[in-house]
């Protein structure tokens, strides 16, 4: 459980905004800071050092440290994380948040969050070549043990989740050092 909380975390703190797409090249985001939300990412920090300081990532930082996450998503992993902004936390029917931060409702923020990470460190490039690889659609096994299908659409990486719903990827390859980040425009969620 401890993968599962960490990567649950690393969804959480990890944000991002902009509106970038992925391409065949990749970025390689380990040499300079990338600024999300506001606020510069450094690539020698982990997840939660820069999460913590997007302004974007409020409702996903909360979330972490709700479900007990940030000791996990701190650790060496490494960890890939597509990471809802606010708004895409925002499109959750109302009162959908502030249920999940109770605490009887640990177990399924925990499920939801971890449902955002996957082991190991995928960047735009190595998702690009499993979604060619694999016709057209990658599916990702998520540390939550759920299953996450990506594809591409006019230049732009979208997320299948369990439910039917559709994130897109409007920020890539945020690299930390125990993992890489994702930003993505909707929360995606477990069967």
């Amino acid at each position: 459980m401890k993968i599962t909380t960490a990567a649950a975390l690393a969804l959480g703190l990890a944000t991002l905004s902009g509106c970038t797409t992925m391409d065949e090249g990749g970025a390689d985001a380990t040499a300079s800071t990338t600024m999300v939300g506001g606020a510069e990412m450094y690539p020698s920090r982990n997840i939660i050092e820069n999460a913590v300081n997007s302004r974007d990532h409020t409702t996903l930082v909360a979330a972490v440290k709700a479900a007990g996450l940030v000791d996990t998503l701190s650790g060496p992993g490494p960890f890939t994380v597509f990471a809802p902004t606010n708004d895409a936390f925002a499109k959750l029917p109302a009162g959908t948040v502030d249920t999940l931060l109770q605490p009887a409702n640990l177990g399924t923020l925990q499920s939801i969050l971890t449902y955002h990470v996957v082991a190991g460190r995928v960047t735009a490039a190595d998702l690009l070549k499993l979604i060619k690889a694999g016709g057209g659609t990658a599916r990702l096994t998520t540390v939550q043990g759920g299953q996450l299908t990506a594809s591409v659409m006019n230049g732009v990486v979208m997320l299948t989740d369990a439910k039917g719903g559709v994130a897109h990827v409007t920020q890539a390859d945020v690299m930390q050092s125990n993992g890489v980040i994702h930003v993505t425009d909707a929360v995606s969620l477990p069967g």
